[in-house]
């Protein structure tokens, strides 16, 4: 069915950027994670979303943060869009301090009604080359949707059942403060009020908090995956957004592995609930 932004549909920019070892000493400094890899060596996955992102000027910013709607993403004026998962593929490493190019291009543009209304989402390929080589192959799932009134959106993250513990083979806390929050907007260039702007959070868009990115913790559970991966190299990772998790609420990051050798990855907030599942599969 054809829709107002067939046209959007195939339409390609593209980015080149260095991998600049000074964004990743930050980035490891920001996780805590201790040394980061030197000039030369594999960025780690999810590291890669530090880079290729929007320059907008702040005179060309909506009221949310984000830049206006046109440009590359077709201007859809649905008030809110979030980032509601990935599809990747790690085909070669990314090294630190390396020039990369990153090409994107639109390849769907759909419209769904959920419970609240109108939804569209946008389906953006990535793909990460360096040296002539493809590293990174990425399917990026943005939905617009209508605003809820701040009521009913708190009433929306409510506790899901909690997951059964037996099911987590592994598992650790994490607790998100507001310096994280701040430090990963700033390395990512991520303007959208949500992740540091309570008062806006709070009585603009319904939330109990300042939000956590959802690639932040998209990142958090492919380390998981990787220290629980048996030296494997990650080689694809997919996961999916399911509700917000909030500055100063502890949250948990875990585990089961499959019986085809891939892992089974979520992260449930405080009171059980389910706020991310992935899948990650190695080479």
């Amino acid at each position: 069915m054809s829709t107002a932004y067939d046209a959007w549909i195939g339409r390609e920019e593209e980015r080149t950027q260095r991998i600049l070892a000074t964004v990743v000493q930050a980035m490891a400094a920001t996780l805590d994670t201790g040394a980061a890899p030197a000039p030369g060596e594999a960025l780690p996955p999810g590291w890669q979303w530090l880079f290729f992102n929007p320059v907008a000027p702040r005179s060309e910013l909506g009221a949310d943060g984000h830049p206006k709607r046109g440009g590359f993403l077709p201007p859809i004026e649905l008030p809110r869009r979030m980032w509601a998962g990935s599809r990747l593929r790690y085909l070669a490493a990314l090294p630190v301090d390396a020039e990369a190019t990153r090409r994107s291009r639109i390849l769907k543009v759909e419209n769904k009604v959920g419970k609240r209304g109108s939804l569209w989402f946008v389906t953006v390929e990535h793909t990460t080359t360096c040296d002539g080589r493809i590293c990174i192959v990425e399917e990026q799932d943005i939905v617009y949707r209508e605003a809820t009134p701040p009521a009913a959106a708190t009433a929306s993250s409510a506790p899901m059942p909690p997951r059964h513990e037996a099911e987590a083979q592994w598992g650790q806390p994490f607790t998100p403060d507001t310096t994280l929050l701040f430090r990963y907007s700033a390395l990512t260039f991520n303007g959208h009020r949500i992740h540091y702007d309570q008062a806006y959070a709070r009585d603009e868009e319904g939330y109990a908090g300042l939000v956590v990115h959802g690639p932040l913790t998209a990142t958090l559970l492919q380390q998981l995956a990787v220290a629980h991966g048996g030296g494997r190299r990650l080689a694809q990772f997919e996961f999916r957004g399911v509700s917000a998790l909030f500055a100063g609420r502890p949250f948990r990051l875990e585990g089961q592995a499959q019986a085809d050798g891939s892992l089974a990855l979520w992260a449930r907030g405080p009171d059980g609930e389910l706020s991310m599942s992935a899948t990650a599969a190695f080479a």
